[in-house]
């Protein structure tokens, strides 16, 4: 689904030296796959998913998602593409306060250039186990199930790969493992879904871990999908 090929990306800070926040990165991910990228704070993560993502364009190499080099093409069709094969979940849940969780879901389908739309932020909900607090704002609901109606948004235009940047970082331990087996579940339905992580625990959950460092791929770990699933049963015993 997904072919990095010798990827970089440099930061000019102005009165300063450039910063290689990226650095011949070439990753090729399947469709289905549950994957960590994982490393230390400035090691390249967030500006790996940016890319990724389309919200940034790599100075060097070529992206191709399912046989497109999408990180050639102009702003408008990115952020077409974006909005309807890319899904976004924050550590900060990034809801509007004074609006609904069905409101805040349904926000993508502004931009969207599907059909009909009719339906599909309370199918959203549903699928993350708020189908009772659709007309509930944020301050009404707690940090887990903010987090979930931001699943839902990103996953309310169907998208075809989801990504996720320290997802549990504002959660206590009992909600990160609601979160997780949220993932789990979307996993198992056939996502494809890329988590950025600092916690190992996070990681040890996914099938496969790629470790950055200083911008470079360093290494990249499969895990059967029973050792993981066995983990996860574990940490939800």
């Amino acid at each position: 689904m997904i072919e990095l090929e010798g990827i970089g990306r440099t930061y000019t800070r102005p009165g300063g030296s450039p910063v290689e926040a990226l650095r011949e990165v070439s990753l090729r991910i399947e469709r289905g796959e549950l994957l960590a990228v994982v490393g230390a704070s400035g090691s390249g993560k967030s500006t790996l998913m940016n890319v990724l993502g389309l919200l940034d364009r790599p100075d060097a190499g070529r992206y191709l998602l399912d046989g497109e080099d999408v990180s050639r093409l102009g702003v408008n069709e990115q952020a077409r593409q974006r909005n309807r094969r890319i899904g976004f979940v924050f550590q900060s849940f990034h809801l509007l306060p004074r609006t609904s969780a069905l409101e805040n879901v349904e926000l993508p389908l502004l931009y969207s250039d599907r059909a009909s739309i009719a339906g599909l932020g309370a199918r959203a909900l549903e699928a993350v186990g708020l189908a009772d607090r659709m007309d509930h704002n944020p301050s009404e609901l707690s940090g887990g199930q903010q987090q979930r109606v931001a699943i839902a948004r990103a996953l309310v235009n169907e998208p075809d790969l989801l990504l996720a940047d320290e997802p549990t970082g504002n959660l206590d331990e009992a909600s990160a493992g609601e979160i997780l087996e949220i993932f789990h579940a979307l996993h198992a339905s056939g996502r494809t879904i890329v988590l950025v992580t600092h916690d190992p625990n996070v990681a040890a959950h996914c099938d496969r871990i790629c470790r950055l460092e200083g911008g470079r791929l360093t290494s990249d770990q499969r895990r059967s999908r029973k050792s993981s699933a066995a983990l996860a049963a574990r940490e939800g015993a």
